[in-house]
Protein backbone atom coordinates (compact mmCIF):
# COMPACT_ATOMS: atom_id res chain seq x y z
CA UNK A 1 0.00 0.00 0.00
CA UNK A 2 1.60 3.38 -0.94
CA UNK A 3 0.48 6.84 0.17
CA UNK A 4 0.85 10.31 -0.22
CA UNK A 5 2.32 12.45 2.19
CA UNK A 6 -1.07 14.38 2.20
CA UNK A 7 -3.08 11.27 3.32
CA UNK A 8 -0.58 10.66 6.00
CA UNK A 9 -0.84 14.10 7.15
CA UNK A 10 -4.55 14.11 9.09
CA UNK A 11 -2.92 10.50 10.75
CA UNK A 12 0.63 12.39 12.31
CA UNK A 13 -1.75 15.20 13.39
CA UNK A 14 -3.73 13.13 15.27
CA UNK A 15 -0.81 11.18 16.49
CA UNK A 16 1.17 14.68 17.13
CA UNK A 17 -1.62 15.94 19.17
CA UNK A 18 -2.32 12.79 21.85
CA UNK A 19 2.23 13.24 22.08
CA UNK A 20 1.90 16.33 22.85
CA UNK A 21 -1.46 15.31 25.61
CA UNK A 22 -3.20 17.73 22.94
CA UNK A 23 -1.31 21.07 24.61
CA UNK A 24 0.67 21.65 20.67
CA UNK A 25 0.92 20.06 17.28
CA UNK A 26 4.29 21.73 16.94
CA UNK A 27 6.71 19.11 17.67
CA UNK A 28 10.48 19.08 16.98
CA UNK A 29 11.85 17.62 13.40
CA UNK A 30 13.10 14.17 14.89
CA UNK A 31 9.82 13.85 16.76
CA UNK A 32 7.59 14.39 13.69
CA UNK A 33 10.81 11.86 11.80
CA UNK A 34 9.89 8.76 14.77
CA UNK A 35 6.00 9.48 14.04
CA UNK A 36 6.37 9.55 10.75
CA UNK A 37 8.05 5.83 10.93
CA UNK A 38 5.55 4.94 13.66
CA UNK A 39 2.33 5.66 11.00
CA UNK A 40 5.18 3.89 8.02
CA UNK A 41 5.32 0.66 10.54
CA UNK A 42 1.64 0.24 11.57
CA UNK A 43 0.79 0.41 7.42
CA UNK A 44 3.42 -2.22 7.11
CA UNK A 45 1.89 -4.41 10.17
CA UNK A 46 -1.54 -4.04 8.26
CA UNK A 47 0.02 -5.54 4.75
CA UNK A 48 0.68 -8.30 6.90
CA UNK A 49 -2.62 -9.15 8.07
CA UNK A 50 -3.30 -11.55 5.06
CA UNK A 51 -6.40 -12.79 6.56
CA UNK A 52 -8.38 -9.14 6.99
CA UNK A 53 -10.50 -8.48 4.36
CA UNK A 54 -10.31 -4.81 4.21
CA UNK A 55 -6.64 -5.36 3.86
CA UNK A 56 -6.86 -7.36 0.66
CA UNK A 57 -9.67 -4.81 -0.41
CA UNK A 58 -8.59 -2.46 -3.14
CA UNK A 59 -8.86 1.68 -1.79
CA UNK A 60 -7.71 1.03 1.43
CA UNK A 61 -7.73 4.54 2.92
CA UNK A 62 -4.20 5.26 5.20
CA UNK A 63 -6.51 5.91 7.80
CA UNK A 64 -7.84 2.52 7.38
CA UNK A 65 -4.91 1.05 7.14
CA UNK A 66 -2.98 2.23 10.13
CA UNK A 67 -5.81 1.61 12.32
CA UNK A 68 -5.78 -1.98 11.47
CA UNK A 69 -1.85 -2.15 11.75
CA UNK A 70 -2.28 -0.22 14.94
CA UNK A 71 -4.05 -3.02 16.42
CA UNK A 72 -1.73 -5.69 14.93
CA UNK A 73 0.72 -4.15 16.85
CA UNK A 74 -1.17 -4.16 20.41
CA UNK A 75 -2.13 -7.99 19.31
CA UNK A 76 1.40 -8.65 18.45
CA UNK A 77 2.52 -7.47 21.31
CA UNK A 78 -0.01 -9.32 23.68
CA UNK A 79 1.01 -12.40 21.39
CA UNK A 80 4.32 -12.19 22.24
CA UNK A 81 4.53 -11.49 26.06
CA UNK A 82 1.70 -14.55 26.46
CA UNK A 83 4.82 -16.53 24.16
CA UNK A 84 7.36 -15.07 26.50
CA UNK A 85 5.99 -16.39 29.26
CA UNK A 86 5.24 -19.62 28.35
CA UNK A 87 8.70 -19.66 27.43
CA UNK A 88 10.32 -18.47 30.45
CA UNK A 89 8.21 -22.09 32.04
CA UNK A 90 10.85 -24.10 31.51
CA UNK A 91 13.65 -22.10 30.22
CA UNK A 92 16.94 -22.83 30.52
CA UNK A 93 20.11 -21.19 29.36
CA UNK A 94 22.54 -24.06 30.37
CA UNK A 95 25.06 -21.74 31.78
CA UNK A 96 24.84 -19.20 28.95
CA UNK A 97 24.95 -15.56 30.30
CA UNK A 98 24.47 -14.34 26.21
CA UNK A 99 21.56 -16.62 26.34
CA UNK A 100 20.37 -15.49 30.05
CA UNK A 101 20.87 -11.78 29.64
CA UNK A 102 19.02 -11.83 26.37
CA UNK A 103 15.87 -13.51 27.95
CA UNK A 104 15.35 -13.29 31.32
CA UNK A 105 17.27 -9.50 31.50
CA UNK A 106 16.73 -7.25 28.14
CA UNK A 107 12.98 -8.71 27.27
CA UNK A 108 11.17 -7.85 30.34
CA UNK A 109 13.14 -4.49 29.94
CA UNK A 110 11.42 -4.84 26.42
CA UNK A 111 8.11 -5.44 27.36
CA UNK A 112 8.40 -2.66 30.24
CA UNK A 113 9.05 0.14 27.90
CA UNK A 114 7.62 -0.65 24.17
CA UNK A 115 5.64 2.04 22.90
CA UNK A 116 3.03 0.40 21.09
CA UNK A 117 1.15 3.54 19.79
CA UNK A 118 4.77 6.70 19.26
CA UNK A 119 7.87 4.38 18.78
CA UNK A 120 5.90 0.55 17.76
CA UNK A 121 9.17 1.12 15.25
CA UNK A 122 11.31 0.49 17.92
CA UNK A 123 13.69 -2.35 18.82
CA UNK A 124 15.45 -1.03 22.12
CA UNK A 125 16.94 -4.28 22.33
CA UNK A 126 20.41 -5.59 21.07
CA UNK A 127 19.64 -9.03 20.83
CA UNK A 128 23.40 -10.21 20.73
CA UNK A 129 22.37 -13.52 21.29
CA UNK A 130 22.47 -15.06 17.91
CA UNK A 131 19.75 -17.73 16.14
CA UNK A 132 19.53 -19.56 13.77
CA UNK A 133 17.57 -17.63 11.83
CA UNK A 134 17.92 -14.26 10.41
CA UNK A 135 16.11 -11.62 11.80
CA UNK A 136 18.00 -8.46 10.44
CA UNK A 137 15.48 -7.49 8.37
CA UNK A 138 12.87 -6.75 11.08
CA UNK A 139 12.34 -3.90 13.99
CA UNK A 140 9.98 -3.02 16.81
CA UNK A 141 7.53 -6.25 17.95
CA UNK A 142 7.88 -7.89 15.01
CA UNK A 143 11.60 -8.75 15.63
CA UNK A 144 11.02 -9.08 19.20
CA UNK A 145 7.85 -11.52 18.31
CA UNK A 146 10.43 -13.32 16.08
CA UNK A 147 13.26 -13.57 18.61
CA UNK A 148 11.18 -15.25 21.14
CA UNK A 149 9.61 -18.09 18.57
CA UNK A 150 13.04 -19.11 17.71
CA UNK A 151 14.12 -19.35 21.69
CA UNK A 152 10.97 -21.35 22.04
CA UNK A 153 12.09 -23.17 18.89
CA UNK A 154 15.22 -23.84 20.51
CA UNK A 155 14.58 -24.67 24.08
CA UNK A 156 11.60 -27.21 23.03
CA UNK A 157 14.43 -29.10 21.30
CA UNK A 158 17.45 -28.63 24.06
CA UNK A 159 14.75 -29.57 26.45
CA UNK A 160 14.58 -33.10 25.05
CA UNK A 161 17.71 -33.82 26.23
CA UNK A 162 18.45 -34.13 29.84
CA UNK A 163 20.17 -31.25 31.08
CA UNK A 164 23.67 -33.07 32.27
CA UNK A 165 23.75 -34.10 28.45
CA UNK A 166 23.21 -30.42 26.49
CA UNK A 167 25.78 -29.15 29.49
CA UNK A 168 28.32 -32.32 28.90
CA UNK A 169 28.15 -30.81 25.01
CA UNK A 170 28.68 -27.65 25.87
CA UNK A 171 31.57 -28.11 28.07
CA UNK A 172 33.50 -30.61 25.35
CA UNK A 173 32.98 -28.47 22.81
CA UNK A 174 34.07 -25.26 24.70
CA UNK A 175 35.11 -25.34 28.85
CA UNK A 176 34.23 -21.86 28.55
CA UNK A 177 31.23 -21.90 27.00
CA UNK A 178 29.18 -19.64 29.53
CA UNK A 179 30.89 -16.89 27.79
CA UNK A 180 30.34 -17.69 24.54
CA UNK A 181 28.55 -15.47 22.09
CA UNK A 182 27.59 -18.71 20.07
CA UNK A 183 23.93 -20.43 19.33
CA UNK A 184 23.70 -23.18 21.92
CA UNK A 185 21.06 -25.24 19.88
CA UNK A 186 23.65 -25.09 17.27
CA UNK A 187 26.11 -26.50 19.08
CA UNK A 188 24.27 -29.11 19.97
CA UNK A 189 22.44 -29.47 16.60
CA UNK A 190 26.27 -30.15 15.36
CA UNK A 191 26.75 -32.77 17.72
CA UNK A 192 23.88 -34.74 16.83
CA UNK A 193 24.81 -34.24 13.15
CA UNK A 194 28.11 -35.58 14.06
CA UNK A 195 26.55 -38.86 15.35
CA UNK A 196 24.22 -39.26 12.64
CA UNK A 197 26.59 -39.12 9.95
CA UNK A 198 28.92 -41.37 11.98
CA UNK A 199 26.19 -44.05 13.05
CA UNK A 200 26.79 -43.63 16.33
CA UNK A 201 24.52 -44.15 19.38
CA UNK A 202 23.58 -40.70 21.22
CA UNK A 203 23.91 -42.79 23.94
CA UNK A 204 27.98 -43.05 23.47
CA UNK A 205 28.72 -39.43 23.90
CA UNK A 206 32.12 -39.41 23.23
CA UNK A 207 33.62 -39.54 19.77
CA UNK A 208 36.74 -41.53 19.14
CA UNK A 209 39.39 -41.51 16.18
CA UNK A 210 37.06 -44.24 14.43
CA UNK A 211 33.60 -41.51 14.27
CA UNK A 212 36.19 -39.26 12.81
CA UNK A 213 37.12 -41.36 10.18
CA UNK A 214 34.12 -42.71 9.35
CA UNK A 215 32.35 -39.26 8.87
CA UNK A 216 35.51 -38.22 6.92
CA UNK A 217 35.00 -40.89 4.53
CA UNK A 218 31.09 -39.83 4.13
CA UNK A 219 33.08 -36.32 2.74
CA UNK A 220 35.79 -37.81 0.75
CA UNK A 221 32.41 -40.11 -0.88
CA UNK A 222 29.60 -38.19 -0.97
CA UNK A 223 28.83 -34.53 -2.22
CA UNK A 224 27.71 -31.76 -0.15
CA UNK A 225 24.47 -31.08 -0.86
CA UNK A 226 23.49 -34.81 -0.98
CA UNK A 227 25.03 -34.88 2.81
CA UNK A 228 23.21 -31.91 3.76
CA UNK A 229 19.96 -33.29 2.27
CA UNK A 230 20.70 -36.76 4.32
CA UNK A 231 21.24 -34.73 8.06
CA UNK A 232 17.64 -32.97 6.62
CA UNK A 233 15.93 -36.32 6.11
CA UNK A 234 17.45 -37.79 9.45
CA UNK A 235 16.83 -34.73 11.40
CA UNK A 236 13.02 -34.62 10.68
CA UNK A 237 13.23 -38.41 11.45
CA UNK A 238 14.73 -37.77 14.90
CA UNK A 239 11.99 -34.89 15.44
CA UNK A 240 9.35 -37.21 14.27
CA UNK A 241 10.61 -39.86 16.51
CA UNK A 242 11.34 -38.02 19.67
CA UNK A 243 9.40 -34.54 19.73
CA UNK A 244 6.36 -35.82 17.71
CA UNK A 245 5.03 -33.81 14.61
CA UNK A 246 6.45 -30.33 14.63
CA UNK A 247 6.90 -28.76 11.57
CA UNK A 248 7.78 -25.85 12.50
CA UNK A 249 10.89 -27.49 14.75
CA UNK A 250 12.01 -29.76 12.20
CA UNK A 251 11.93 -26.10 9.58
CA UNK A 252 14.06 -24.28 11.78
CA UNK A 253 16.86 -26.54 12.78
CA UNK A 254 17.43 -27.77 9.26
CA UNK A 255 17.88 -23.93 7.92
CA UNK A 256 20.84 -24.31 9.88
CA UNK A 257 22.25 -27.49 8.53
CA UNK A 258 23.71 -26.29 5.55
CA UNK A 259 25.92 -23.86 7.54
CA UNK A 260 26.73 -27.10 10.19
CA UNK A 261 27.63 -29.42 6.86
CA UNK A 262 29.90 -26.83 5.89
CA UNK A 263 31.72 -26.50 8.95
CA UNK A 264 31.96 -30.60 9.35
CA UNK A 265 33.31 -30.85 5.71
CA UNK A 266 35.96 -28.32 6.62
CA UNK A 267 36.91 -30.08 9.86
CA UNK A 268 36.99 -33.36 8.32
CA UNK A 269 39.70 -32.63 5.46
CA UNK A 270 41.44 -30.28 8.36
CA UNK A 271 41.37 -33.32 10.68
CA UNK A 272 39.98 -30.76 13.05
CA UNK A 273 36.53 -32.38 13.89
CA UNK A 274 37.04 -32.86 17.70
CA UNK A 275 36.96 -28.98 17.62
CA UNK A 276 33.58 -29.06 17.10
CA UNK A 277 32.29 -32.84 18.22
Amino acid sequence: MEYTMEELFPILGQLAEKYTAFESTSIPYETAEQLTEAVLYCIREAEQVQTNALVQAEGLSARQAYAIGAAAVEEKTRAALALYHETLQDFDSYGNRCLYDAFQQGLPEFFKWYDTKFMPQETMLTLDYPLLRDLSGQTGIDRIYSFIECIHLEQAFLNGFPEGTVKGILSRYNSQYGSLMENVCEIVLTTLAGHLLAGKPLSEREFVHEDFLRIRGKFANTCLPQITQQLKNAVAAFIQKYYGDSTELTAYLSGALENITFRLKNAAESGTLSSLL
